[in-house]
């Protein structure tokens, strides 16, 4: 279901569930990796914090969000930049950004 309409619509989804996931682990990823992009949501990436800007991304599936992070999509490339982090290491950091966005 997705509610408004143009600028800052966001597609109703369920919160995801993040237990698996090492969200200390992540949150130090995220703070010496993604920040530099996710935090002014520069080169079109999802603001941490903006649910907005994440729904649509979530409405796809959190196994989507994994792979686009694993694999690169459009200007971010694979592993956030980092190629020495493990899959799990990005899936904890792409965990740790859903759980901030949510309200």
């Amino acid at each position: 279901m997705t509610i408004g309409g143009g600028v800052g619509y966001f597609i109703m989804v369920n919160k995801p569930d993040l237990s698996q996931f090492d969200l200390v682990r992540g949150e130090q990823i995220y703070n010496s990796i993604c920040i530099a992009c996710h935090l002014p949501g520069q080169f079109g990436a999802p603001k941490v914090g903006n649910h907005a800007d994440w729904s649509p991304r979530l409405a796809k599936g959190l196994d989507s969000l994994f792979i686009s992070s694993i694999n690169g999509l459009n200007d971010m490339p694979p592993r956030g930049g980092n190629a020495s982090l493990s899959d799990d290491e990005v899936k904890n950091a792409v965990a740790f950004m859903v759980s901030k966005s949510w309200w």
